[in-house]
Order: C-alpha cells, then structure tokens, then sequence
C-alpha cells in the first residue's frame, strides 16, 4: 500500500470514467452513497462532472487514491457552508473499489481529508453513513465521535430502508 498516492482530482475524460466506474461498482456492492442499484454509467459520470465543476469553483476538494494510474478510491470534502458556518466541512462519497477494501485505502483518504481540512482553517468535520454495512467503524477508529442515528433515513441501494448514524470531529487548533 506504500505506492498509493492520494491526491485532489481535477475533470479530464479519463478520470471522470474512472470516478463513474467506481460508483456504480460501489452502489452495486450496496455502498449507501445517495444512488440506487441499477446505477447508469452516465448518470454516474454526469455526477462526478457536477462534482468536479464545484471543486473547480472551490466549493469542496475531491481526493482520489490512485495505485499507479489506477483510481481505486475517492472521498470528497465539502466545504461551501453558509455565512455562520466558515469553520466546518462535511466528508461525504467515500468509496474504495471492491478489490482494494480492508487494504487501508479508506483510512489513507480520510486522513487525506482531514488535513486538507485543517489546512483550510476547518475546525469541525461531520459525516453520516449507513447504519447498516456503513463504515462507522472506521469512522470510530479515526476518532470521530458518534451524535446520534435517525431511522429510516434512506433506501438501501437494493431497496429497503436504513438508518443514518451522524459522526463529529474536532480537528486542527480545537482537537487538543
């Protein structure tokens, strides 16, 4: 795992088929990251598009995990808040493909975030997942701290519905 390099992306034709490539595998797998199962390649591909015009206008950052020229992992770091809310950003869209899960992909991405974050002057990150099959242990492990779980939060990519857990964390000059 030592040659993955995580690094902000940015739109070209090849990145955005990967990023497509990877969520529809991801909803496929049952990962809850607002989409359902079947998910078109070209629905997929119009959302990271959206995604990264907004991180091109600076509204959020986009990392990627890239084994060589393999994209196989991304997270996405929200940071366009209203007026009294400058000092948070919210992680969503973590997703790591199928075949390099449990390999610390994930936690190489959320780390990735996390200093991005602070070097933009964040001193908060909140997050949801899933309560069922999310990532909250890892989440845990990273040291966020659980709020609450509001039930029925959302359709299960499958179908069925599942609740949200809602995950806090201090971060750079508040984190001690």
């Amino acid at each position: 795992m030592n040659s993955i390099e995580i690094r902000a992306l940015s739109a070209s034709a090849e990145t955005l088929a990967m990023l497509a490539d990877l969520l529809v595998e991801t909803v496929a797998a049952g990962g809850a990251v607002s989409f359902m199962h079947p998910l078109a390649t070209e629905a997929a591909g119009a959302f990271w598009e959206r995604s990264l015009d907004a991180a091109a206008r600076g509204e959020r950052v986009v990392l990627g995990a890239w084994d060589g020229k393999v994209l196989i992992g991304t997270v996405t770091l929200l940071l366009d808040f209203p007026p009294n809310q400058p000092h948070r950003a919210e992680i969503a869209k973590l997703m790591t493909s199928v075949e390099h899960r449990g390999r610390g992909v994930g936690t190489r991405l959320m780390r990735g975030a996390e200093r991005l974050a602070v070097e933009k002057r964040r001193t908060l990150l909140v997050l949801d997942t899933a309560t069922e099959e999310g990532a909250s242990g890892l989440y845990e492990k990273l040291g966020f701290t659980l709020a609450g779980e509001i039930p029925d939060y959302a359709l299960k990519p499958h179908g069925g519905l599942t609740g949200t857990l809602i995950y806090w964390k201090r971060i750079g000059a508040t984190s001690r």
